[in-house]
């Protein structure tokens, strides 16, 4: 019997993907493999207007993901081995697989919601600061502790953290490299909502469900817009406001969306 995929993709006919990273047994940790197949089902979800709302988690419910394979991924990158595999071989033929698939200056503006279902220290914390939406169970564990070994969190966490949580939480957090629980991440804004145990998924579905039955074009020019203009004097981001709200106000959704309020039934917005 063939090995199971080290990422597991679900699509749903909600226009729900959902995305497993797939190691249980090491700690759902990115393997050549699993960053080839997510960097190609991040594709997919951008360019497939059937997909509205992606769902990234680990498997079981200890761990979220441990960042990238100290075994496989990381030696291979730094040259430490050679490419063994196919797996090996595709990743080094296109290093943007390696950061697409951690959601790293990858332009994506469907909505991504995390449900951390374990530990996710390291990488597992980095990749979470790429998605739009989080919910983790009571049990995870965050932190970013690779100054401990003289390395630093370059998945995206020094452009990303300090841009969501205050400055001093993220120094503490990057500098120090501390592990801190999913109580403490609600509390500074890194998390939407705690749950018990082994209900990080159910919940990261009712989000979905919820988002699945917005308009699609609204939601993507809600994100595209607060990402392009992040950072930008008030002229400038107002500009870019301007762009995303023409498209959405002279859409088919835009017109859809009040008449099927008024008459009392659900819209069937087409994304156009």
């Amino acid at each position: 019997m063939s090995e199971e995929a080290h990422l597991l993709v679900e699509r749903r006919r909600d226009g729900v993907m959902i995305l497993t990273m797939n190691r249980p047994g090491a700690r759902n940790a990115l393997s050549p493999q699993m960053l080839v197949l997510m960097a190609e089902a991040w594709h997919e979800y951008r360019d497939n207007s059937d997909l509205r709302v992606a769902i990234l988690t680990g498997a079981g419910d200890e761990d979220f993901c441990a960042g990238g394979d100290l075994k496989l991924t990381m030696p291979l990158i730094t040259g430490a081995r050679q490419a063994e595999d196919d797996w090996d071989h595709r990743l080094m033929g296109d290093l943007t697989l390696f950061t697409d698939a951690i959601l790293r200056n990858f332009e994506l503006y469907k909505p991504v919601i995390c449900a951390v279902n374990g530990r996710a220290l390291g990488g597992g914390t980095e990749i979470m600061q790429a998605t739009d939406l989080r919910v983790a169970s009571d049990n995870a564990v965050f932190g970013t502790p690779e100054a401990r070994v003289g390395l630093l969190p370059g998945g995206g966490s020094l452009t990303r953290l300090a841009r969501q949580v205050p400055w001093a939480r993220a120094m503490e957090i990057l500098m120090l490299g501390e592990p801190f629980d999913a109580a403490t991440a609600l509390d500074m804004g890194l998390l939407n909502y705690v749950v018990p145990r082994g209900e990080a998924l159910k919940r990261a579905l009712e989000l979905a469900a919820v988002l699945a039955d917005c308009g699609p074009l609204a939601v993507r020019k809600i994100k595209e817009g607060i990402l392009r203009s992040s950072g930008l004097p008030l002229a400038d981001a107002f500009k870019i406001e301007d762009e995303v709200s023409m498209a959405v106000m002279t859409s088919k959704d835009a017109r859809e969306g009040p008449r099927a309020f008024k008459e009392k039934r659900k819209p069937l917005f087409t994304g156009e």
